[in-house]
C-alpha cells in the first residue's frame, strides 16, 4: 500500500474510532494523551473505577437495570485492560485501540472489521449509561398499588405472552396437520422409490439397510439446491461419512427453498466448506478434529472420563444417521462400517476397568448410537453393567428417537425397563431433538414407550445458527414437554473449524436464556446452558463467575477465558476460547430474514 494512502487509511480509522467512543470523552482523552501505554492503562483503570463508584453512589436517578449494564460494561473494560488477559489471549486490546485512536495502524495487525467497531460502540455505550435498549419510561404498574397495579401488570404480562407466542407460531411442528400430510406424501414417494411396503417402513432394520449414502440417491428422493448436491458428491469422493435414514428423509420438504426445514437439512446435508475442511484435516491438516480432547481423557479404549463418579462407555462408533456437527466426527465411521462395534475383548476390558474403579457409580452408554446394536447385545451389555453393584444409574445416549423412532420397539423398551429398579438403580434415555420440526407422531410414540415403562427421557439441545432465531428454542422446549421429553442441557456448538457455519456467539445463548426461555414456566425451562470445555467438562454459562471476556480481536470476535468445574478443588488450567463475531452472526440473521432489532440487547451479555 502506498505510504500516503496508508496514512490516509490510518487517519480515517482514527476518526472512526474516536467517533465510536464519543460517548466516553474521558476515555478518548486518556487514549490521546502523550503518555506511554502503561500509564494510559493505569489512568483508564482509574477512570473506569470512578465511573463504577459514581454509578453506586452519585446517580440515584440512574434506573436500576441501566446500572446493571454499566456495571457489566465496566467489568468487561477492566478485563480487556488486564495484562494477564493480554498474555492469555495473545492480543492486547488496549494497545490496538490506543494505536487506532492515534492514527497508527499496527504493522503486524489486521485492520479493524466492522464487528470490532460495533463491539467498541456498545462497550462505550454501556459505561456511558446510554445503551438504548430500554424504553424511556418505567412500566405504568410501578406507579400504582393494589388492584390497579395488578391489572396493569397483568396487561404487561399479556403483551409479553402475545409477543412470545407470535414468534413461536412462526415455527411449524412435525405434529401440525399440514406437516403430517406433507410428510405422508414424502413417505409414499420414498417407499415407491425403494419398492417397499408399509410393513417394511415400520421395521427399523429395513431403514438401516436403505440409508441414503450418496448424492444421486438423495437427489432422487428430494429436491436439492445445486450446492447441496455438489457438497454431498464431494463428501462421497473424500470418504467423509454421510448418511440419512429413509424416515428422516421424509422430514425434508420436497422443495429446495422451503422456509421450514432448514434446521433439518443443515444437520444432515454438509456444506462444501465442511467437506473441504474435513478432507483437509484428515489428510495432514494441523488442526485436531478431537476438539474435546477425548484422547486425553480416555484411560482405556472405549472409555472417556471427565468427572469423579461418571464414566462414558462407547460400545459402537457409528450411527444410523450422521450429524454434520457431530462432536465425535473424528471417530465416527461410515454408517455401514463392519468395525464400528468394539470387539468383545475391548468391551470386556472396559467393563473390568469400570468395576475396578469403585467410586464410579454412573455409566453413560453412548458412541455412536448404542441403540444401533441388536436387542440381544443391548440386554447383554446392560446385564453386565448392572452386575457391578456400585452402579446406581445408567444413561443411554441415543438419537434414534429422532432419526429412527421405529427402533424403539415394545421389546426394546421392556429390555431397558428391566434394569430400572426404583430405589436401587435408575435407567434414563438422553436424546437429541434439535428443532420442533423433528417432533413427529412416530417420535412421540417412541418416547411414550419408554415413559410407560417408567423410563425418563431427557433432551440435549445443541444451540446452532439453525435453531437460534428468536424464541425458536423456546418453542422446541414447549413441544418437547408435551410429548414427554424433559429439556436437560443446551450446549454451545463446539468450536470446531469445520463446523463454523453452525456456531453462535455465547452472548446469544445467554440472551436466549434470560429473555426467551425465562418466559416459560419452570417445568419447561429445565435445561442448563453449558459450554463443554475440552478435556475438562461442562462450564455453566449462566454463572458469570465461571467465564469472562479477555479480548476483542480486530475482526470483532470476543476471546473468553473459561474456568474448569473443579477450580476450587484442584489446580488445573483455565481454557481460552475465541468466539464467533456477534456482528457477523447478526448479519447472517438479517440475510435469513430476521429483524436484528429484536436482538439489540445481545451486545450486553458477556
Amino acid at each position: 500500500m502506498p505510504t500516503n494512502l496508508k496514512k490516509e487509511k490510518q487517519i480515517e480509522l482514527s476518526k472512526r474510532t474516536l467517533r465510536v467512543l464519543s460517548t466516553v470523552p474521558q476515555i478518548i482523552e486518556l487514549l490521546l494523551a502523550n503518555d506511554d501505554i502503561e500509564t494510559k492503562r493505569n489512568q483508564i483503570r482509574k477512570a473506569l473505577a470512578a465511573i463504577l463508584v459514581s454509578s453506586y453512589e452519585e446517580s440515584p436517578a440512574l434506573p436500576s437495570l441501566e446500572w446493571v449494564l454499566t456495571h457489566d460494561a465496566v467489568e468487561a473494560w477492566r478485563n480487556l485492560c488486564s495484562r494477564r488477559n493480554e498474555s492469555l489471549a495473545g492480543f492486547s486490546f488496549l494497545t490496538y485501540l490506543e494505536a487506532l485512536a492515534n492514527g497508527r495502524l499496527p504493522e503486524d495487525q489486521d485492520p479493524p472489521a466492522s464487528g470490532f467497531f460495533t463491539e467498541l460502540e456498545h462497550l462505550a455505550r454501556g459505561i456511558a449509561r446510554c445503551t438504548g435498549i430500554y424504553p424511556d419510561q418505567v412500566p405504568a404498574f410501578l406507579r400504582h398499588r393494589g388492584r390497579k397495579a395488578a391489572r396493569l401488570r397483568s396487561a404487561d404480562l399479556s403483551r409479553m405472552a402475545r409477543t412470545s407466542r407470535r414468534f413461536m407460531d412462526r415455527y411449524p411442528s412435525g405434529l401440525d396437520h399440514d406437516v403430517i400430510q406433507r410428510r405422508s406424501r414424502n413417505k409414499m414417494r420414498i417407499l415407491e422409490y425403494f419398492d417397499a411396503t408399509e410393513l417394511e417402513w415400520n421395521n427399523w432394520q429395513w431403514h438401516c439397510r436403505h440409508i441414503v449414502r450418496d448424492a444421486d440417491t438423495l437427489a432422487a428422493l428430494v429436491r436439492l439446491k445445486d450446492n447441496e448436491y455438489q457438497a454431498v458428491k464431494a463428501a462421497n469422493a473424500a470418504a467423509v461419512p454421510f448418511g440419512i435414514t429413509p424416515y428422516y428423509m421424509a422430514l425434508l420438504d420436497n422443495r429446495a427453498d422451503s422456509p421450514h426445514d432448514r434446521a433439518v437439512r443443515a444437520q444432515v446435508i454438509p456444506s462444501m466448506r465442511y467437506v473441504q475442511a474435513m478432507d483437509r484435516t484428515r489428510n495432514g491438516g494441523c488442526a485436531s478434529m478431537d476438539f474435546m480432547l477425548e484422547q486425553d481423557t480416555s484411560p482405556i479404549e472405549a472409555i472417556t472420563r471427565r468427572y469423579p463418579n461418571i464414566v462414558i462407555l462407547k460400545p459402537v462408533l457409528t450411527c444410523p444417521q450422521i450429524c454434520v456437527y457431530c462432536q465425535r466426527n473424528w471417530q465416527i465411521e461410515d454408517v455401514h462400517s463392519k468395525t464400528a462395534a468394539v470387539s468383545e475383548k475391548v468391551l470386556r476390558q472396559a467393563l473390568t476397568w469400570i468395576a475396578g474403579n469403585r467410586e464410579i457409580n454412573e455409566v453413560l452408554i453412548t458412541g455412536g448410537d448404542p441403540l444401533l446394536l441388536s436387542n440381544g447385545r443391548i440386554e447383554k451389555l446392560l446385564r453386565r453393567i448392572c452386575a457391578n453393584p456400585n452402579i446406581i444409574r445408567i444413561r443411554i445416549g441415543t438419537r434414534t428417537l429422532v432419526t429412527l423412532p421405529q427402533r424403539v420397539t415394545d421389546a426394546l423398551a421392556k429390555i431397558v425397563a428391566r434394569y430400572h429398579i426404583p430405589g436401587k438403580r435408575e435407567v434414563v434415555i438422553v436424546t437429541h431433538f434439535e428443532h420442533l420440526y423433528e417432533i413427529t407422531t412416530e417420535a412421540m410414540a417412541a418416547v411414550q414407550k419408554f415413559r410407560r415403562s417408567g423410563i425418563e427421557v431427557y433432551n440435549q439441545l445443541v444451540y446452532t445458527f439453525y435453531n437460534s432465531r428468536k424464541f425458536e428454542a423456546t418453542a422446541l422446549r414447549q413441544k418437547l414437554r408435551l410429548i414427554g421429553v424433559t429439556p436437560y442441557y443446551t450446549f454451545n456448538t463446539k468450536g470446531k473449524g469445520e463446523t463454523d457455519d453452525f456456531r453462535v456467539p455465547i452472548a446469544r445463548l445467554l440472551q436466549e436464556q434470560k429473555e426467551e426461555a425465562r418466559l416459560l414456566p419452570g417445568t419447561v425451562r429445565t435445561d442448563t446452558v453449558v459450554f463443554n470445555v475440552p478435556r475438562l467438562g461442562k462450564n455453566y454459562l449462566d454463572a458469570s463467575q465461571h467465564h469472562n471476556v479477555i479480548a476483542i480481536l480486530p475482526d470483532g470476535r470476543r476471546v473468553y477465558e473459561f474456568h474448569p468445574w473443579e477450580k476450587k478443588l484442584a489446580l488445573v488450567n483455565t481454557y481460552v476460547y475465541t468466539d464467533v463475531s456477534i456482528h457477523d452472526y447478526l448479519k447472517r440473521l438479517r440475510a435469513a430474514g430476521e429483524n436484528t432489532r429484536d436482538y439489540r440487547s445481545i451486545w450486553y451479555y458477556y
